[in-house]
């Protein structure tokens, strides 16, 4: 095929991921962290900020091919004719659009990593090419790899007593062509994990860094005493992640936890779904796809390095006055006054709700109520949800404590939590041997609630205190995503959060609430039933509004829904930090729909469904994004907003949100992204939210 039908073809396979109002998931998510890499080139943040951008664009990467290449490469095998319910797209036919949208964000990224490390060298740190080593960088490099790095190193030449090692998802490897005594044979070594990512060498001013594998790429040679090696090559393999979390009911009679840690182990035995390779090198490729069993379409060629975590710890090796000046100014969230002046968190919650807006305002609140709870002798049960905890949780520790003071903990830990599994189940092992009642999610349903409920007994009677969120409880996130927090002593939601771990219990999916919407059951109901409401008012001739933001938008069922309002003259505004299926704008369809994504400092986490204006506004928080997979496959809550104090806080925390010229990106009728229009003075949201309480 010419060179301009190949670039006909691979623009063709892309158009197919758009279909008039929808557009595929994969193909959305790819756009979304295409946004990410725009902010390692976005000279608004610093420099070292950006820095971790792109880091973060290859770990998103790495685990989108792990999870969503893994679960399409699963699809194909079972069901490959089943098409994709937007655009019609097999799963065969999604991987081909993806493998060729991610070839184009390969040279993206390399040229933006070529960009960064001219402007950190000009600030005075050096990034180090093993080719473009002085004779004295050589030599003082090649002694540190001789005593430092490969004592370490394992090298194998393959032949009859030495079969193909197994290459680990993710472990960097180097593969030689080598020769001895007129044989020609194949070497192999692991690149070592167990030795610092950076080194440092060389004196004077400027700070020169090389990296492991940089080292290993110049230097592992002299691992194969004896050998002439006739080519070299650098490789990284991604496996499929996305094993099957399902139980049965002969698996009941069985400790789930024990099932979970097989099942985790088998994560680093599936089938290989990428190839990262360093070097064009036919012989050595061709020998690696064919062990591994891989087309070369499967097979990327990359500039720059595989994995760029590193960057993570560069401010470490400047000085802290330079490096603070290439970072973003620290901050710490703030606690409310009322909050600080309250001598009980308990008591304060009974005379108003609470509500906190993380990062802007420190989660310390919620703490110090479970420290209370933990030693208060009118608390008599504390039930929480547990999805994902932070290392060395002090919310761990607080139920510990109101366990051994004789409380009723129960604790719903989510061990399918992807990637966080053995964290869990180490967390699970410490609260259960505290005395903790443990739980292990729903059946085969996620549970993604975030919800605390406490019970208290005075004076013979029961009281409740609930706190509501939109993310985990999770001390290292809060300081990092935007989320949303509700306690409240509102005796019908108390009630309603009692019902919810009840049920949870003996794995009933229908409960009864009177406040909380509740997935897989009523919430995808209770919002189609508010769409409604604002069609009907809008065919009434009556103002017609829907304000959301989200992380993710799949849902057909729900997008069909938002057509429907756009038609009927609803007005609707949706924030979308990712995927979003539906396309705003096209003629006919969706043009009273206006889509938006905002990516900055913070990971934009929050849910909010708001319905309608004044007087008649319906809000709710959410831990559910409006996907198939929360909708319908986990456990999930939306709360109301009854407070409404907090109701206008949170109405204008959107307006912030929707004013945002600077980092927000609007989803035009051609499925793109682009730069919204600065009209008057710049308004970053999440700048200005730093400095203005909301």
């Amino acid at each position: 095929m010419m060179k301009g039908q190949l670039k006909k073809a691979k623009k063709d396979i892309e158009s197919k991921f758009v279909n008039g109002r929808y557009v595929n998931r994969e193909y959305s998510w790819l756009q979304f962290n295409k946004r990410v890499l725009d902010q390692a080139d976005d000279l608004t943040n610093p420099l070292l900020e950006r820095c971790k951008f792109l880091s973060i664009f290859h770990s998103n990467l790495d685990e989108f091919f792990m999870v969503r290449v893994g679960s399409l490469y699963n699809e194909n095998l079972v069901h490959p004719k089943v098409r994709d319910n937007k655009t019609g797209l097999t799963a065969a036919e999604q991987i081909d659009g993806i493998l060729s949208v991610v070839k184009k964000y390969y040279k993206l990224s390399y040229r933006t990593y070529v960009n960064l490390r001219r402007e950190l060298a000009s600030a005075g740190l050096r990034l180090a090419d093993g080719e473009k080593f002085t004779p004295r960088q050589k030599d003082e490099c090649g002694q540190y790899f001789l005593s430092h790095i490969l004592p370490m190193l394992s090298p194998m030449v393959l032949d009859a007593k030495h079969p193909m090692m197994r290459f680990e998802n993710k472990s960097m490897y180097m593969i030689y062509d080598l020769e001895k005594g007129g044989r020609r044979m194949i070497g192999v070594m692991a690149i070592p994990t167990a030795t610092e990512r950076l080194h440092r060498f060389g004196r004077g001013k400027k700070i020169n860094l090389v990296t492991t594998e940089e080292l290993v790429r110049t230097f592992g040679h002299l691992a194969f005493t004896g050998y002439t090696v006739n080519d070299k090559m650098m490789m990284r393999v991604t496996r499929n992640a996305d094993f099957d979390t399902q139980v049965d009911d002969s698996d009941v009679e069985h400790d789930f936890s024990v099932i979970m840690k097989e099942k985790i182990e088998l994560r680093s035995k599936l089938a290989v779904v990428r190839l990262e390779v360093d070097k064009n090198s036919k012989k050595l490729k061709e020998f690696v796809l064919e062990v591994l069993g891989l087309k070369n379409k499967f097979c990327f060629f990359v500039e720059g390095c595989f994995d760029y975590k590193y960057m993570f710890s560069l401010g470490s090796y400047l000085p802290a006055d330079s490096a603070a000046k290439l970072r973003y100014p620290p901050f710490k969230g703030r606690v409310a006054h009322a909050v600080n002046a309250a001598p009980s968190m308990i008591e304060l919650v009974k005379s108003r709700d609470v509500y906190l807006s993380y990062p802007y305002d420190s989660m310390s609140p919620v703490l110090r109520l479970l420290d209370e709870c933990a030693e208060d002798d009118r608390v008599i049960a504390i039930r929480i949800t547990i999805y994902r905890l932070a290392n060395g949780s002090r919310i761990v520790e607080s139920l510990k404590r109101a366990s051994e003071n004789g409380k009723a903990v129960t604790v719903v830990i989510e061990l399918c939590a992807r990637f966080d599994e053995e964290n869990n189940l180490n967390a699970a092992s410490i609260l259960q041997e505290a005395g903790c009642t443990i739980i292990y999610g729903m059946q085969n349903y996620k549970v993604h609630s975030k919800i605390i409920s406490v019970v208290l007994s005075e004076n013979d009677e029961l009281s409740y205190i609930t706190h509501l969120g939109t993310g985990n409880y999770n001390e290292s996130t809060s300081k990092q995503y935007t989320d949303l927090n509700i306690i409240t002593a509102d005796r019908q939601t108390g009630e309603d959060a009692s019902l919810f771990f009840r049920n949870i219990a003996i794995c009933n999916l229908d409960g009864d609430y009177k406040r909380l919407l509740v997935a897989p059951s009523t919430l995808k109901k209770g919002i189609i039933e508010q769409i409604d409401c604002q069609i009907a008012a809008a065919k009434e001739g009556r103002e017609a509004c829907i304000a959301a933001k989200m992380n993710s938008l799949t849902d057909k069922a729900i997008i069909d829904k938002f057509i429907e309002a756009s038609q009927a003259g609803v007005k609707i505004d949706l924030i979308v930090r990712g995927i979003c299926c539906l396309v705003p704008g096209v003629e006919g369809q969706t043009e009273n729909i206006t889509v938006r994504s905002i990516v900055g400092r913070f990971l934009e986490h929050s849910r909010i469904y708001s319905f309608g204006s004044g007087e008649q506004n319906v809000m709710y928080i959410s831990s559910a994004d409006l996907m198939t997979r929360n909708t319908d496959k986990r456990v999930e809550i939306a709360a109301p907003v009854l407070d409404k104090g907090i109701k206008k806080r949170i109405s204008d925390y959107l307006g912030i949100m929707f004013a945002d010229n600077v980092k927000a990106r609007v989803m035009t009728a051609e499925a793109t992204y682009r730069k919204v229009e600065a009209i008057g003075d710049p308004v970053d949201a999440q700048n200005y939210l730093l400095s203005h309480e909301v």
